[in-house]
């Protein structure tokens, strides 16, 4: 695995690197960028997030577990974790729980990875 120094894999500290040190990156903005990043450290989150950000409409809780195909109690478990990263928006039909991406999230993701052209 590599290298971490800031509890997250390398890459992603790399980006988060260069996102803080944007200008005009205020302390409120780094720390929510840290928590985007933190939350997208599980590859099952990251496609957890996909499935939603194609979805188009919300998407109930009971179909993200077999199209992940992890545990209803692991799914149950990184949606929680999204939705405390303010990544996901959570909304309650009934007994059934359905999940969207944000969009103020959406915006800022979109905003981390327009990233200028790195020479070397």
């Amino acid at each position: 695995m590599l290298e971490k120094t800031l509890g997250v894999p390398l890459f992603q500290e790399q980006l988060l690197r260069i996102a803080m040190t944007a200008a005009g990156f205020s302390g409120g903005e780094a720390e929510a960028t840290a928590a985007i990043f933190k939350a997208l450290g599980d590859p099952a989150r990251v496609r957890i997030v996909n499935l939603l950000a194609t979805a188009g409409d919300p998407v109930c809780a009971c179909e993200i577990v077999p199209a992940i195909g992890l545990a209803q109690a692991t799914v149950s478990h990184h949606l929680k974790k999204l939705t405390e990263a303010g990544l996901l928006v959570r909304e309650q039909r009934g007994k059934w729980a359905y999940f969207s991406i944000d969009p103020e999230a959406a915006a800022r993701l979109a905003g981390l990875v327009r990233l200028p052209e790195v020479t070397r």
